[in-house]
């Protein structure tokens, strides 16, 4: 799976999820089967898109559980 589409995809290839978020909307969406692979393509997005008014966020679709975002929230 790759970047572009909004819909969500319906099958195992769908795990993670990238989201970039500009400016509180949804820019950009990407799925992926395989977490290192969504997580490589997060540093991307991250230094592609990394900007004041981004946010880049990665989540495991299965759990529900935000694996990392960027910038922090600390």
């Amino acid at each position: 799976m790759g970047s572009g589409s909004e819909e969500h995809p319906q099958d195992a290839a769908s795990r993670y999820h990238l989201l970039l978020t500009l400016d509180g909307r949804p820019a950009q969406h990407g799925w992926w089967a395989s977490e290192a692979t969504a997580r490589r393509k997060f540093g991307a997005w991250v230094g592609e898109h990394g900007r004041p008014g981004a946010q880049v966020t990665l989540v495991d679709e299965e759990t529900g559980e935000a694996l990392t975002q960027w910038p922090d929230e600390a």
